[in-house]
């Protein structure tokens, strides 16, 4: 039986400083995250001897050093917030992680929630600005350059399901998943064949199919295998191929699709042979192709379009829930997934106000036939920015969210109360209240753990390798019972 889908997400943000010839990336974003305040006191630590990024989930460990900063660059680059997020600077890009969650409805509030800490923070940090400069943040993954940058999504799955069969079930729903997961771009990059616009951001950038790194020779599955949680009985699917993406819609079929099908995959409902003849070359060819037409080879000798193997996939998932007692959510986003491959088999436009390739190509085409411009046209690729742009009143997504040309998933008032509230049926409920209750005495957080300085005692670290243990349900009254650290501490011993 599949276990629940604990997830989360971490995006990384396009930033540069408008003005500033000399701008540092890495100092901007230390200047961005330290610019967000909350209440709770204290220097707070991320415990970096909880991770171990070497670790391959196919069973062995990489040659190569762990990077574990100082402790003052270590407060300097990280922040815990009191809605079980952790907000940092991850090379030289600002990254949300949002806290773990059970259900896709509150893991859209809270990569939104993101979205309104990044610019809270970027407004504070541009008042710490000399005059005539300004930063700038994107929820992209380009900066046109050459450079991409990542945005990952993270799912509990059991440690019984081997990942040979993760690797063999999910590669060609991964390389075809972009019809409806794709943030849109113009153009090509990363030595890509060249397009006048597709689906993914990312799919230029991936050069393998599996492996560790998440850099360089990006791979369409990851193997990275820190579970944070119990090693025994959990891995963290790490999974790196998404988009960026604006559109709740989007980031509600994204999340909700991948975590039936890998449920369906502990189960053992995947019975179908869709492997493609070479994934790398298909996840590129279905991404510049924005008529969704485009045939893939598989390798039975089959050839289908990436829709079409949307709906193989779809097919089997309809099949798993038959008989089944499923919630309201599941039946919504089944519901979704086929509502969009129709769309996209009839005419992709249908989808305008829903996916947000489809956003933002009809705003640019738009803007094109009333300019008289071409795909080539710098304009348009300024409009292919602006749409990723951070800003409430200049970014085009936010714009046709105000128009009501985008499809909300979540409310303005939910988003809001993410920001300083964490959910409250996981373990970030836990993490997230400890900081508000006693910041002062935290020393040191990680996913799963929290270490307390308690007077002259030595660091208090307690563990949280359950995922659902830590919830508002299970640990309010001890909580309530507990006004400092250290009666915490006294009453999680007794």
């Amino acid at each position: 039986m599949a276990i629940p889908k604990v997830m989360g997400t971490e995006i990384e943000y396009g930033i540069t400083v408008k003005g500033d010839p000399d701008f540092d990336p890495i100092s901007g974003c230390v200047l961005l995250v330290n610019a967000f305040r909350e209440d709770h006191a204290g220097e707070i630590l991320w415990d970096y001897d909880q991770e171990n990024p070497l670790a391959d989930a196919r069973g062995f460990q990489v040659d190569g050093e762990k990077y574990t900063p100082n402790q003052q660059e270590n407060i300097a680059r990280n922040k815990t917030l009191v809605n079980g997020a952790r907000y940092y600077v991850d090379h030289a890009h600002p990254e949300y992680s949002c806290p773990e969650v059970t259900n896709v409805h509150d893991l859209v509030v809270h990569e939104k929630a993101g979205e309104k800490v990044l610019e809270a923070s970027r407004r504070e940090a541009n008042a710490l600005l000399p005059e005539g400069t300004e930063m700038l943040l994107y929820k992209n993954n380009s900066d046109r350059k050459g450079n991409s940058y990542g945005s990952h999504e993270n799912y509990l799955m059991d440690r019984r399901t081997s990942f040979k069969q993760i690797v063999e079930h999910l590669m060609s729903y991964f390389a075809t998943r972009q019809v409806y997961t794709g943030a849109g771009k113009v153009g090509s990059e990363n030595r890509s064949q060249p397009c006048q616009y597709q689906l993914s951001q990312r799919a230029d950038f991936f050069e393998t199919e599996v492996a560790l790194d998440t850099m360089v020779k990006r791979p369409i599955i990851n193997t990275r295998d820190e579970p944070h949680a119990d090693r025994e009985k959990y891995r963290r699917l790490h999974v790196i191929v998404g988009d960026a993406n604006l559109s709740e819609y989007t980031i509600y079929l994204r999340n909700g699709a991948t975590s039936i099908v890998l449920s369906m995959i502990e189960d053992g409902a995947i019975n179908k042979d869709l492997a493609l003849r070479d994934p790398v070359q298909a996840i590129k060819e279905a991404s510049h192709d924005p008529t969704c037409k485009k045939e893939l080879q598989l390798d039975n000798g089959k050839r289908l379009t990436a829709v079409q193997v949307q709906k193989e996939y779809l097919d089997m998932a309809l099949r798993y829930v038959s008989g089944r007692d499923i919630d309201d959510e599941t039946r919504d986003i089944l519901e979704k997934w086929q509502t969009v491959l129709e769309c996209l088999e009839r005419d992709p436009m249908e989808l305008d106000t829903k996916i947000d390739w489809v956003m933002k190509k009809a705003m640019i085409e738009s803007f094109m036939d009333r300019k008289e411009l071409d795909w080539g046209a710098p304009q348009v690729q300024m409009l292919d920015l602006q749409y990723h742009d951070l800003r409430p009143d200049k970014g085009l997504y936010y714009l046709l969210e105000r128009q009501g040309r985008a499809e909300r998933i979540v409310s303005d008032a939910e988003i809001a109360a993410a920001i300083t509230q964490p959910p409250s049926d996981t373990r970030a409920y836990f993490r997230g209240e400890c900081l508000r209750r006693y910041g002062s005495a935290v020393f040191g957080v990680n996913w799963d753990s929290i270490s307390f300085s308690v007077g002259d005692e030595p660091i208090k670290r307690i563990l949280m390798a359950e995922p659902f243990k830590g919830s508002k349900e299970h640990v309010d009254e001890l909580l309530n019972n507990s006004p400092t650290a250290a009666d915490l501490v006294r009453n999680l011993r007794s």
